[in-house]
């Protein structure tokens, strides 16, 4: 059992219990005062750390023979975000892209017909924490009561995907949540309050210690949206840009985790929102610079290839693929008669 996680940072345990009661103005100044003072000394290792380009060994590439792969993610953290997945989901349909939507089960009220309508649409749905509370690691005792709770709503939506709140984790204990594949970590981004990166822009298998088949980790790769425009309060994607060019040069993975919380659709509204424009302009990007070169489907379809691919264990690989028809997990992606709307 791991213990790498379990909050031994006593800064960073006041300030989760001290949360509640701290004005989130006074929160979002207080992380900003911490970036700009660390912002200066990343520069060698965020955006970019150039290590985290290597190809692995095992990595046979992306279907199709594509450049590189694109995934859609949202963390959707309150009901101010849930009443803007739809909306955000449309968007993303007309430009033919689709999205992971990971909702917190027990911090608001997720509504069975949107979860219904995105999954209808060809959306993923996936869990996010239970309360995003800061403390799902606080002790093991505390994480095996809430796993039991979380692998309840992994059940009940049919969800095989999980990432944690803040981006902490602990890839031991998240193995043992009934899940086929995580995505709580990041390549590298020194502003997490979790800042140990994986060093990786490609998916890999991370090992579980009960024996059972091994889940996919899949790290985000480009700066989360509320660091971008919000802490740092960037006036453009440029960041994103830069870091999406490199990924292509490397054959690696664009995954970006984008919350519908803090997007504005028209008049800006609240202290932590910034334009849907940047989003669009993403999306934009994407599809003009790298048109016929991006693999794109979701997180599930990623596994799907991967399990396909695999090389190093296929014994495993097969006791994998037999354990997840039991999910209905779909065929991959790019073998679906939807390939064309969805893959560029």
């Amino acid at each position: 059992m791991s213990t790498k996680i379990n909050r031994a940072d006593t800064a960073l345990r006041i300030y989760y219990c001290l949360k509640p009661v701290i004005p989130r103005s006074i929160q979002v100044w207080f992380r900003r005062m911490i970036v700009r003072n660390k912002r200066p000394l990343t520069s060698t290792y965020w955006p970019i750390k150039e290590s985290a380009g290597t190809r692995p060994l095992h990595w046979t590439g992306w279907p199709q023979n594509k450049k590189m792969g694109v995934l859609l993610t949202h963390d959707v953290e309150n009901y101010r975000g849930h009443s803007k997945c739809r909306q955000l989901a449309e968007i993303e349909m007309s430009f033919g892209f689709r999205s992971l939507y990971n909702f917190v089960p027990e911090r608001y009220d997720v509504h069975p017909e949107l979860r219904e309508w995105l999954k209808a649409n060809g959306f993923e749905i996936g869990v996010h924490g239970l309360k995003h509370d800061g403390n799902l690691y606080n002790s093991y005792e505390l994480f095996q009561k809430r796993a039991a709770k979380i692998n309840q709503y992994l059940a009940k939506w049919q969800s095989v995907g999980f990432r944690s709140p803040a981006m902490h984790h602990d890839l031991a204990w998240i193995g043992e949540l009934d899940i086929a594949y995580d995505l709580s970590t990041f390549d590298t981004d020194p502003f997490e309050p979790q800042s140990d990166g994986v060093n990786t822009i490609f998916p890999f298998w991370v090992a579980r210690s009960d024996g059972r088949p091994p889940y996919l980790e899949m790290p985000y790769t480009l700066p989360q949206d509320h660091t971008l425009f919000i802490i740092m309060q960037e006036k453009s994607i440029d960041i994103w840009k830069e870091k999406i060019d490199w990924i292509a040069e490397k054959g690696g993975m664009v995954l970006v985790n984008v919350h519908p919380d803090y997007v504005h659709f028209g008049k800006k509204t609240n202290l932590e929102e910034y334009p849907i424009d940047y989003y669009l302009e993403l999306l934009e990007y994407i599809q003009r610079r790298y048109a016929g070169q991006y693999w794109h489907g979701l997180p599930q379809d990623l596994l799907a290839y991967c399990i396909s691919t695999d090389t190093e264990d296929r014994t495993a690989r097969h006791r994998y693929s037999t354990e997840l028809a039991s999910h209905r997990i779909p065929e991959p992606i790019h073998q679906r008669e939807t390939a064309q709307n969805v893959v560029a």
